[in-house]
């Protein structure tokens, strides 16, 4: 890997203008799952073999970039509208970075190399009564001669249909501080007692699942980390998700979304005018292309604290809070701006992320960000206490 950023970009730009599908978009629109599957499967194979797939892994299990080299590789990735790895996301970051953290050797060699060769993975965090207050989950697992026995259901699962792995959350204390009695697990979705049934969401797709575990047994040796200690290995996968995935998802947002609502706005209308001529409009575009700066900013500053281990307790928070309300308002702002053709537009590529120019459609995705995973109002308290110091919600009775 060459040290030098420009040559890195030159080389990068020569790659995807050679294997980035130039249809994919409608090659991806309308399709069936099979078909999705497949073309992720394909698509995740060519980053793999250009050593683009996982460039945040350390180097001995396929990564090695530098924070710069990222920032590269995700900003000419964005700006050759790349499809998104949406069926490895998991796999290359969640599980992977709880395995760099907290796994054992063995299962490091387990399942690294199979994520690059295609596993696919699952998150088993939310449930029907813990969402936000995650800590609340009632799925549990009970010791059994050399495994867990599992019991409970799991829901938001994105991709849980296809996964061949689950990074799950099981309660082994019933009798400790709902916290402290939480252990963490890898089970093998093909495990007998496993049901998993497609959500259809609000835009007419099904990549939501619910998971129902029925007397699943998980070997003692898929544990990770100790016992009733699988709250602390989790903040370091949400800690994944919301660090190094920020700078691909604010390249995006930039560079995909961003610039194609700039496009729209310059579009001539029947009656001869321009969107982008109203002061108004220009001025929010501006405001815009100013808080997309601030991100990319800001992802860049927490990956690289991470890196020298300097990262703050509220950072993760911030950088979701700061993502996903900007998304929110640009993609509102999109569907308000573009009239009446943004509701007419009814189905979006598959492969695409939140910013795929569907805005309407787009603008309901995005309540994935604000919701999930930690409200914003959530965020928000996290800041406050964590980052900020200020004293603690009074508990609720």
């Amino acid at each position: 890997m060459t040290t030098n950023l420009e040559e890195f970009r030159e080389e990068v730009r020569a790659w995807c203008q050679e294997h980035v599908p130039t249809n994919w978009r409608s090659a991806q629109t309308g399709v069936t799952d099979d078909e999705f599957v497949a073309f992720q499967k394909s698509w995740f194979a060519e980053l793999h073999t250009a050593g683009f797939a996982v460039p945040h892994w350390p180097r001995e299990w396929g990564g090695g970039m530098s924070v710069a080299e990222q920032i590269v590789l995700y900003q000419e990735l964005a700006a050759y509208d790349a499809p998104r790895l949406v069926l490895a996301f998991v796999g290359i970051h969640h599980a992977a970075s709880t395995l760099l953290a907290a796994g054992t050797d063995a299962q490091r060699r387990r399942h690294l190399p199979a994520i690059l060769d295609g596993e696919i993975w699952v998150q088993g965090f939310s449930e029907p009564e813990a969402g936000s207050d995650l800590a609340s989950l009632r799925t549990t697992a009970r010791r059994v001669d050399d495994g867990y026995l599992v019991n409970g259901q799991k829901l938001w699962a994105s991709g849980g249909l296809h996964a061949d792995w689950c990074l799950l959350l099981a309660r082994t204390d019933q009798d400790a501080p709902k916290r402290k009695g939480i252990s963490y697990f890898l089970m093998d979705m093909r495990s007998p007692g496993i049901d998993v049934r497609p959500i259809r969401n609000a835009i007419g797709e099904s990549h939501f699942c619910e998971v129902f575990l029925n007397d699943v047994v998980i070997p003692a040796d898929h544990l990770i980390g100790a016992e009733n200690a699988g709250w602390q290995v989790a903040q370091a996968t949400l800690g994944a998700e919301r660090g190094m995935t920020m700078l691909e998802l604010a390249e995006r947002l930039g560079n995909v979304g961003f610039r194609r609502l700039v496009a729209e706005c310059t579009l001539m209308r029947p009656d001869g005018s321009r969107s982008i001529d109203d002061g108004a409009v220009a001025d929010r575009l501006a405001q815009f292309d100013i808080e997309i700066a601030g991100l990319r900013g800001l992802c860049r500053t927490v990956v690289e604290a991470h890196d020298v281990g300097a990262t703050g307790p509220a950072d993760p928070s911030i950088v979701k809070l700061f993502y996903s309300e900007l998304l929110q308002r640009l993609t509102d702002f999109a569907v308000d701006v573009t009239g009446l053709a943004a509701h007419t537009v009814l189905v979006k590529p598959m492969s695409s992320g939140w910013e795929s120019g569907a805005w309407a459609l787009d603008f309901i995705g995005s309540w994935e960000w604000t919701i999930p995973g930690g409200s914003s109002e959530i965020q928000r308290t996290i800041i406050g206490e964590r980052g900020l110091g200020l004293p603690r919600e009074p508990a609720s009775s």
